[in-house]
């Protein structure tokens, strides 16, 4: 009999564990097959999650101003920011493309006239006879200047459109992100509680609601930290332009703004405004040197306000928020800024509980005996 009973429980331990393997592996092939569908979409997707966490005590304000119309208020939202982005970004494109166009019109029928550089730019330092010599042979025969360097011409072509498609394609996908957000803000508050219960599933109902707020802390510090510096930066390089006398410095320093939304360098900017200043601007040469070194440093300033605006209000320390946002950029670009914060934060306060709940132990087991 003891022989047949271990027989009868090895067997059905046998199918227990059958049954229990066939089951994960159903549900790996899934999660898997589901993944495989929603990866084109998840940059995009993470990016939408994070403006709705960021802007939903805005959109929150609004709605009530609205009676509480939910979707009436992230309609509006999303329709100010497309016109407020979108709006410029297509008329600059426009008239980059139509200028793009017209000097190529006048480079092929040879119309294109270069004024000989100053001998001042021949005393720049480093570069200064190197770019005298080559402006001097362009301005005298353009057509035999651009022959003798189109391999270079080419290479650097090829870095321009790739740049230029590339920041077209992150504001345009940041657009994208911006409708959708609007449709999570609408269904915010549904959308909020399941997340809330997610994070409770994950651990339990005290921790995952601190946890759950530490992560929407982390996004809208990330945020705010992002805006303000980019608002920031646009405000200095904008003086700046304007100061300097440059032609259209309120529209640039719109340029900036965007650019430090969507976290693009300022120095696409405000480089070549500098070299505006010293090939087309009348200034002197101390005022030149002046404006170069401040829009320099204005266009390098979100190295040093980031890591002051990152991380405030949040629990965790802002050191942890700042490495998990510059460790996160490196890795994953702009998204891992957001998600390298809230993934060291989140990391961060586990570990702490858990190294203060062995601290707790042996406390409760002296009160027991």
């Amino acid at each position: 009999m003891s022989g047949t009973d271990d027989s009868s429980s090895h067997q059905k331990n046998v199918a227990v564990f059958t049954d229990a393997a066939i089951r994960v592996g159903l549900i790996a092939v899934v999660a898997f097959l589901c993944l495989r569908v929603f990866t084109p979409f998840i940059g995009l997707m993470l990016w939408a999650l994070i403006l709705a966490v960021a802007i939903y005590p805005l959109h929150l304000k609004l709605a009530k101003k609205l009676k509480g119309k939910q979707g009436l208020s992230a309609t509006v939202i999303v329709l100010i920011g497309l016109l407020i982005i979108g709006g410029p970004t297509l008329m600059i494109g426009k008239s980059f493309a139509t200028h793009l166009q017209s000097v190529y019109t006048k480079f092929e029928s040879g119309k294109i006239d270069i004024s000989p550089p100053k001998t001042s730019v021949s005393e720049w330092p480093i570069v200064g006879e190197k770019v005298y010599g080559a402006w001097s042979a362009a301005a005298k025969d353009l057509p035999e200047f651009v022959e003798s360097v189109r391999p270079e011409l080419e290479t650097a072509s090829k870095k321009v459109v790739a740049v230029s498609a590339a920041t077209v394609g992150s504001i345009f996908g940041f657009l994208g992100s911006l409708i959708i957000a609007g449709i999570m803000m609408a269904y915010g508050e549904s959308g909020g509680q399941a997340m809330l219960k997610v994070f409770q599933r994950f651990s339990n109902p005290s921790k995952g609601t601190q946890l759950h707020k530490l992560s929407v802390g982390t996004i809208r510090s990330v945020a705010s930290g992002v805006l303000g510096v980019a608002f920031i930066q646009a405000l200095l390089l904008g003086v700046g332009f304007i100061l300097a006398g440059v032609p259209g410095g309120g529209v640039l320093a719109f340029i900036v703004l965007i650019l430090g939304v969507v976290q693009l360098p300022a120095a696409l900017v405000s480089i070549p405004v500098v070299v505006y200043l010293w090939t087309g601007g009348d200034a002197s040469t101390t005022s030149n040197i002046i404006f170069t070194v401040y829009l320099l440093v204005a266009g390098l300033a979100d190295n040093v306000l980031k890591p002051i605006l990152l991380g405030r209000g949040v629990d965790a320390p802002m050191p942890v928020v700042l490495i998990g946002a510059l460790g996160g950029m490196v890795v994953s670009g702009i998204i891992g800024l957001f998600l390298g914060a809230v993934l060291l934060a989140v990391g961060y306060e586990i570990f702490m509980a858990w190294v203060n709940a062995s601290d707790e132990q042996p406390a409760n087991t002296d009160m027991q005996n």
